[in-house]
């Protein structure tokens, strides 16, 4: 694979005199838009600086996300869970690819920035469906501990993120020294390039207007699953490459909030709110809004109006050097809205890093960030989110936005507005 200078590659070379770009989908020739050689140049270099920062002489991955971070490979949504794909990567050297079936010839065909004789077919067990005795965790454990030997790190632990049981049994028969390699890998993905951070706008402005679309259709007598079928929809047709979930949640189901949607008919003075979680050339989205349908109450209005307190107390204090502590304290304590405790009220008063997974770093919340608190730099791009129910029972308000992190501050990327409650279709 192609590398690129590491002080380069971990630079993110972000001009924030300028806007962040939201370019369109094609390649041109006349403007410069998001150039995927750095962006593969630039994952790499992170990774191998993360590896080097451990003590570790190799990762070994199976999260798609990883994966794809490392080999800029990916073969459809139906992998994620398959745990079937897997990569190699000792920082010192090319990694390794091992893909499904003929997925590795078609990398040596189309994928030029990995070396062909590393692109390889594997499988190993589709999460149990092929047992252990058949022998593929034995043989690639096997094959991997090889590996290791011939590029001079087979007495050095290697890091682990994901993987089958039988596949942790096998490693360690074949004399590897197995270690939490998500937390390498996590080191490496915090701290976003230029290109990512357009990936991202990007995918935030298929949102914003997929939040339009809803807020056209989103009457009495349309339902949640109805609104959750137009965002699909508009967010295929706008470029997205996974719609891994939407929450659509009105009236009486706002609270506490279900995290899912149903066939519930809107009417008239319902509260709804949506979460829009999807991905553009891999990175995602987790995006709230709240709509009223025609009309709202004061209750509904004064739990927006704490909602929107809560998350902009939270942006005025981002910045380089402030830690996550800091930020969580000023959220409400779970009592304060109808939660007996910090778990049972856990990603309602949020904040988590976005990037090829939903759930990067930082992670904000009383819960874990009081007590094990941890430093915002710049380049980093995560969502913060709050949720506060209606006093009355009849709805409850939800927002959330996106942000990156610049020297003195943060951008919000999340554009459909949100300042106050958006009523739809009012009368």
């Amino acid at each position: 694979m192609a590398t690129s200078d590491d002080n380069n590659a971990l630079d993110t070379n972000w001009n924030w005199d300028r806007p962040i770009a939201s370019p369109g989908r094609m390649n041109v020739d006349f403007e410069e838009r998001v150039n995927f050689d750095r962006l593969r140049d630039y994952r790499v270099a992170r990774t191998r600086q993360a590896i080097a920062n451990s003590d570790l002489g190799a990762v070994l991955c199976f999260d798609n996300n990883n994966i794809r971070y490392i080999t800029g490979s990916v073969i459809g949504e139906w992998a994620r869970d398959k745990i079937c794909r897997y990569t190699l990567f000792t920082g010192t050297s090319d990694p390794y690819l091992w893909d499904f079936g003929s997925a590795a010839t078609h990398h040596r065909l189309f994928a030029p920035w990995l070396q062909p004789d590393r692109c390889r077919a594997g499988m190993l067990g589709l999460r149990g469906s092929v047992a252990e005795e058949a022998g593929l965790f034995r043989n690639a454990a096997e094959e991997i501990a090889e590996l290791l030997k011939k590029e001079g790190v087979a007495d050095m632990p290697v890091g682990v993120d994901v993987a089958e049981p039988p596949m942790m049994f096998a490693l360690k028969a074949a004399g590897i020294d197995v270690r939490d390699g998500q937390q390498v890998m996590l080191n490496a993905r915090q701290i976003k390039s230029v290109d990512e951070i357009m990936l991202l706008n990007t995918a935030a402005s298929m949102v914003d207007g997929t939040y339009q679309v809803i807020a056209e259709a989103l009457k009495p007598g349309a339902r949640e699953n109805e609104m959750v079928a137009l965002a699909n929809h508009q967010l295929y047709e706008a470029g997205s490459d996974d719609v891994e979930a939407i929450n659509a949640v009105s009236g009486e189901r706002c609270s506490p909030h279900p995290h899912n949607f149903t066939d519930r008919m809107y009417r008239p003075g319902d509260q709804a709110f949506f979460d829009v979680i999807q991905s553009y050339m891999g990175y995602r989205t987790c995006y709230y809004r709240t709509l009223n349908v025609g009309s709202s109450t004061p209750a509904q209005e004064d739990a927006y109006r704490r909602a929107r307190e809560w998350i902009d107390v939270a942006i005025d204090m981002v910045k380089p050097g402030v830690t996550t502590d800091h930020i969580a304290e000023k959220w409400p304590e779970a009592p304060e809205f109808g939660f007996e405790n910090e778990m049972e009220a856990f990603g309602l008063q949020f904040g988590h890093g976005l990037g090829l997974a939903l759930h990067e770093r930082p992670i904000i919340s009383r819960l874990v960030s009081l007590d094990n608190p941890f430093e915002l730099q710049e380049g980093m791009v995560f969502a913060l989110e709050t949720y506060c129910p209606a006093a009355d029972g009849n709805g409850a308000a939800r927002i959330e936005e996106e942000v990156v992190v610049t020297p003195d501050g943060c951008r919000i990327i999340t554009l459909f507005p949100a300042q106050e409650l958006f009523i739809a279709n009012e009368y």
